[in-house]
């Protein structure tokens, strides 16, 4: 790929982009996928996918293109993710799977009354989510810097470079941009503010050039100076700096951000039928919880149902709400509580649960069950994360990646430094410490890491490779998502592309779902009340990406919910019809 990513091809995509997403529009055919095209990457946005495949055309590796992807995404999506959030990054070569944690990491000064008002209430949601105190230590650049070492293949500089082309030469702004900022981003502080609101009120425009000088010149010197200059003392000092100055300061010290490293965790691998799956492990609750879905399934003929079945979806219900309720028991950062992610996944329990789950009506009471070796704890309630992105990325010499990174709701913290925005993930953990007598497992503390439902995920196939790359954006819907996703291409012998697009049936809690708004699945609820359900239509932000391997070539596939796209080596990128979603293209 040239220095100008693909004019002739990009040109289309952002045409299309840049149109609302309050009806269909799709870009012009392309060329069908070629044998000689081997890397492909699906990203959340098409710049962001065309940083990714010039990587891989200069020769870089999946590792190379997955952090070229997560830096343009910094500059095209800052909604969503940056270099002030946290990333789950899941590796495979030749079989071998690798998973680093950068979850951010709360203060050390962080106490049990972090998020409690001076009556030992929790703070209104609103309150949780914005200011200095929501913020944790950015994971982010710790995270490629330990893949980039372990993993990589080109120059850490040469990474930075399509990132620093687009801050700086500048990048037209989309309707998913414009609406997260008239919607969500009045929260958006200091010369961010000006930046994204030019006249102090209005977002800026659908179509405008917007360029970010700041970023570049960030993104410059860590080119430069390497991924650990970012937690270097006068970075450090800067981002503590921005915290303690804002609204609702923050304790954080230089130190503690100084003091942050990335982390390597065991995968978290399980076997579906005859695919193995793996996933991130905690303080992610996404691999745990998606493989005791689809595990707590296995016993019923879900091929044989089909998708078009009731019965199928009430299954899938079910199975969700049994899968959270412990998710929300007993997982959090296991630096800092006992996760029993042995018993958890033990066949034999899930087993136990799985027979709690009929065919033709509804459970009447939802409650975690006892793994061996699990602690006594207390639920948590399931919260949302909406400012996320995932990219699946192969590279055709038998390396993929999948990396889910976020900095949790829209524009973070509102709080930006350098040029990015620092997040607000801390508010993932709960607010309130104890319940019914108990801590929770997920409460705050100096130095832990937010429980997260990011499930970047890796599917093997019965001959030992890898047939699917998959992960998603969307909070706490994103483990239903992913394993919705592996359903329909398991069971249900869909392409990825068609399984990312269908409908979700989203059910966490005790008894109530969500049936997702404008999909097949509307016309299902009758039958599924008739069984118990007490299921609402509802609208939910969707955004999943994959590439998966068919036919002896891979595939990618793209969120139609979404702006994002898969794009290969040859140029060829996918071709979807947009779909309309509840707040034109606003919600992850």
């Amino acid at each position: 790929m040239t220095a100008r990513l693909l004019p002739s091809v990009l040109g289309a995509l952002l045409l299309s982009a840049c149109q609302t997403t309050t009806g269909l529009s799709t870009p012009a055919p392309q060329p069908p996928p070629s044998q000689a095209a081997p890397g492909v990457v699906s990203a959340a946005d098409p710049r962001a996918a065309a940083a990714g495949v010039e990587i891989l055309r200069k020769g870089g590796n999946a590792t190379d293109a997955a952090i070229a992807t997560m830096l343009a995404l910094n500059v095209v999506e800052p909604q969503n993710s940056g270099i002030g959030g946290g990333t789950f990054f899941v590796r495979s070569k030749d079989g071998a799977v690798s998973t680093i944690d950068g979850r951010e990491s709360a203060p050390k000064a962080a106490t049990a009354g972090w998020f409690l008002d001076r009556a030992g209430n929790p703070l209104p949601g609103r309150e949780l989510m914005a200011g200095a105190r929501s913020a944790g230590v950015p994971g982010s650049v710790a995270t490629m810097a330990n893949a980039h070492a372990r993993f990589g293949k080109l120059p850490w500089a040469d990474l930075f470079q399509p990132a620093i082309k687009l801050a700086r030469e500048g990048f037209v702004v989309t309707a998913r941009l414009h609406n997260g900022l008239d919607l969500y981003g009045r929260h958006v502080t200091g010369p961010a503010k000006s930046l994204f609101f030019p006249d102090g009120t209005n977002a800026v425009a659908i179509g405008r050039t917007l360029r970010v000088p700041q970023l570049a010149q960030t993104f410059e010197r860590l080119a430069k100076d390497g991924g650990k200059s970012f937690y270097a003392p006068a970075s450090a000092q800067r981002i503590a700096g921005a915290l303690s100055t804002a609204p609702r300061p923050s304790p954080m010290t230089a130190a503690d951000v100084a003091g942050y490293s990335a982390k390597d965790r065991d995968p978290i691998c399980g076997t579906y039928r005859v695919y193995k799956i793996c996933g991130m492990g905690p303080p992610s609750s996404g691999g745990i919880t998606v493989l005791m879905i689809l595990k707590q399934l296995e016993r019923f003929d879900m091929a044989r149902l089909g998708r078009n079945s009731p019965v199928a979806w009430h299954l899938l219900a079910e199975s969700e709400r049994l899968a959270y309720a412990d998710r929300d028991m007993y997982i959090a950062d296991p630096q800092f509580v006992q996760v029993p992610v042995a018993g958890l996944l033990d066949p034999s329990y899930l087993a136990r649960r799985s027979a709690l789950i009929q065919e033709n009506r509804s459970l009447s009471v939802i409650e975690p069950g006892k793994p061996q070796g699990a602690p006594q704890r207390t639920r948590a309630p399931v919260k949302d994360d909406p400012g996320t992105t995932h990219l699946s990325i192969a590279d055709g010499k038998g390396e993929v990646v999948s990396v889910t990174t976020t900095i949790n709701g829209y524009f973070g913290s509102g709080i930006a430094v350098d040029g990015y925005m620092l997040n607000n993930e801390l508010p993932d953990f709960d607010a309130a410490p104890a319940k019914d007598g108990y801590l929770v497992v997920n409460r705050v503390e100096g130095g832990k890491r937010p429980r997260s439902s990011m499930s970047p995920t890796i599917v093997y196939g019965p001959d030992g490779k890898v047939r699917l790359v998959i992960g998603a954006a969307g909070g706490s819907t994103i483990i239903c998502q992913v394993a919705k996703a592996l359903i329909g291409v398991i069971d249900w012998n869909m392409s990825a592309q068609d399984a990312i697009a269908m409908g979700l049936v989203f059910a966490p809690g005790t008894k109530a779902g969500v049936i997702e708004r404008g999909t097949e699945l509307e016309a299902m609820l009758p039958q599924l009340l008739a069984l118990g359900e007490t299921l609402k239509i509802g609208s939910l932000g969707l955004k999943a990406n994959a590439v998966e391997f068919v036919d002896g070539q891979w595939r990618g596939a793209a969120d139609p919910r979404s702006e994002g796209v898969a794009m290969d080596t040859a140029g060829h990128v996918s071709v979807i019809a947009r779909r309309a979603n509840d707040l034109n293209g606003a919600h992850e």
